[in-house]
């Protein structure tokens, strides 16, 4: 059961952006896990939140006061990811035991199995439709799932490495995946294949989603950072290192103009994506913090880490200077402009009928991110406030790309390269299975041939004694 309403944890933020806003406050907290929070989640009608635990359980809590949770029994191991379909009918859970499970989100708790996976499932995530559900895992693939039917569709492969997260775009037509292979990749749903890639050399992002309006995509980085891209021009958008250890979840708020991140830091942070600045820091969980999320009308936000507490927070910030965002950035429609996380157009063709090229890390004017540690212009790095390169550098840069071969000049098409290339990976794959096989034969000819030759010792001495 939840407990009472008890007193904020300490909050710090400037104290200029305070003027007509309150701030946010903590209001209720949760107690009944055994062990770690993973995932939280709320429901649609925003009157239940869903839990996931390493305790192998997921509770329901309803957020009226006194009022009875529910434990849900049925994966065998940690259970890393939870959601609530878009008409909150179906509660969908993914776990360590390599099963997918979808639950009624009532008393009675039964759920069915979904079984494809040949690895630790890290992340569920329903279409805004609420027809389809993709899972990512430590199989290195990705699969989609018909809620309808309640079957297997199909899996995306191009990681090399553990897919720790997969999410829906608002509208359905893209997912976007993070590994530990030190990508991201955009998919296009309709084609099943890859459409973009951004790459880091630095870490690997644990968690990825889309902004509200699908035109940007954010990732909470191993490597202490958050970072924001345009996925319509192919930029860094915004560049935040404002914790001290990695950050593991964010969430957008329904507006998006703010943002909510998690760290293992113990720490909560709040950043304003209009000004590019953090202005909250929520301190209340003991140890990392795993999971957080906005409900979707904004209001709250909930958070759980590794004291198995659940936080539930009052926002007081959703009507941050978003009255009107369409006359905010009519002035950013040119075509010269610098990219803005709410512009309202593209500048260039969706890329969901082709493939791009690896994004590097820089701004418009190709000039290079900072390492880890640099000058970042305190909390938020801005492309426009980087440092000017070094004409060493800037002619590095302008030689690297030149030795890129244009789409025109390739002799094979890239869809045909990377067709070949998955076929490769594949044909690896099973020579190294041959060679598996191979050795597990001979010995096994070898035991034989032994066998053989004791059994024909085993007859002669029979026969010298009879």
């Amino acid at each position: 059961m939840a407990s009472a309403p008890v007193r904020s944890p300490p909050l710090s933020e400037p104290i200029s952006w305070r003027r007509g806003q309150e701030d946010p406050i903590l209001e209720r907290y949760f107690k009944g896990h055994k062990a770690a929070i993973t995932s939280v989640g709320f429901s649609p009608n925003c009157k239940q939140l869903a839990t996931a635990s390493w305790d192998t359980f997921l509770m329901l809590w309803s957020l009226k006061p006194h009022t009875r949770a529910y434990r849900y029994v049925g994966h065998k191991d940690v259970v890393t990811s939870v959601q609530f379909s878009p008409q909150g009918n179906l509660l969908a859970s993914a776990s360590r035991d390599r099963t997918v499970r979808l639950w009624v989100p009532d008393r009675t708790g039964k759920s069915s199995e979904f079984k494809a996976h040949t690895a630790p499932v890290r992340s569920v995530d329903f279409s805004a439709d609420g027809q389809l559900l993709v899972t990512a895992s430590e199989d290195k693939s990705i699969k989609i799932w018909n809620m309808y039917r309640q079957r297997f569709l199909y899996s995306l492969y191009r990681h090399t490495h553990w897919v720790r997260c997969a999410k829906f775009s608002p509208d359905g037509r893209l997912i976007v995946s993070c590994s530990e292979d030190k990508t991201i990749k955009i998919w296009d749903t309709s084609s099943k294949q890859c459409v973009n890639n951004f790459s880091d050399s630095v870490g690997f992002a644990n968690f990825v989603d889309f902004n509200p309006s699908g035109t940007c995509i954010a990732s909470a980085g191993s490597d202490h950072t958050v970072k924001i891209w345009d996925i319509r021009v192919n930029k860094l958008l915004q560049h935040y290192q404002v914790h001290s250890c990695g950050v593991n979840c964010l969430s957008f708020h329904p507006l998006g103009n703010s943002l909510v991140t998690a760290s293992s830091d113990g720490t909560l942070k709040i950043l304003d994506l209009l000004e590019g600045r953090l202005i909250y820091t929520l301190q209340g969980h003991t140890g990392p913090v795993f999971t957080v999320t906005f409900s979707k009308d904004g209001e709250l936000f909930t958070s759980g880490g590794a004291d198995a507490q659940v936080l539930l927070w009052r926002a007081n910030f959703n009507h941050l200077r978003c009255k009107d965002p369409n006359k905010r950035n009519l002035k950013r429609l040119h075509f010269d402009s610098s990219p803005h996380l709410l512009d309202i157009y593209p500048r260039s063709p969706h890329p969901h009928g082709e493939k791009k090229e690896t994004v590097e890390t820089t701004d418009s004017t190709g000039r290079a991110v900072p390492e880890k540690g640099g000058d970042i212009c305190g909390y938020f790095l801005n492309p426009s406030l980087i440092p000017e390169c070094s004409s060493t550098t800037v002619k590095k840069k302008t030689e690297d790309l030149s030795d890129l071969p244009s789409e025109s000049q390739r002799s094979v098409p890239l869809a045909v390269t990377d067709a070949l290339e998955h076929i490769m990976e594949q044909l690896n794959v099973l020579t190294q299975t041959v060679s598996i096989l191979e050795q597990r034969l001979t010995l096994t000819e070898d035991k034989l041939k032994g066998c053989l030759e004791n059994q024909q010792k085993l007859f002669s001495v029979i026969q010298q004694r009879s």
